[in-house]
């Protein structure tokens, strides 16, 4: 069994989190440029065993792709082409930077810390992997 990649796109930056091997828990990977998104990827795929891929789909609160899915409609035809063996999927991302922002306040982070934006795209990577996973219990 290989693990599952969530990927938070970002106009700047992209949030990452991946699973365990046996696909058990959903861990934050990293925060990585998104001028450097696809090199990340094929170079982690090299390393691990990755068998599906997650994308955050961007909607706003009544339901609609929001604006940023013009970016991310080329970026994952790109990873398709790129990896045709692994499928590429969306998830619903709605409130996940604001559950991760909470997230990050309820485990005690200090106040610079959560202004990290990155850690905040990370988080938010690690709430669309939970949240498919138990969606495909």
């Amino acid at each position: 069994m290989g693990r599952v990649l969530a990927i938070d796109y970002g106009r700047k930056r992209t949030g990452l989190a991946v699973t365990d091997p046996l696909q058990i828990i959903a861990n934050g990977l990293t925060t990585v440029q998104t001028a450097q998104l696809m090199d990340f990827i094929l170079s982690y795929i090299q390393k691990e065993p990755v068998e599906r891929i997650v994308v955050g789909l961007p909607k706003t609160v009544t339901g609609e792709c929001s604006e940023n899915m013009q970016n991310i409609k080329p970026f994952v035809a790109k990873l398709q082409k790129a990896l045709p063996d692994i499928p590429v999927e969306y998830f619903d991302e709605r409130f996940t930077s604001v559950l991760a922002q909470k997230a990050i306040l309820a485990g005690g982070v200090k106040k610079k810390a959560r202004q990290n934006k990155a850690l905040v795209d990370e988080v938010s990577a690690t709430i669309i992997l939970q949240g498919w996973m138990e969606a495909h219990k």
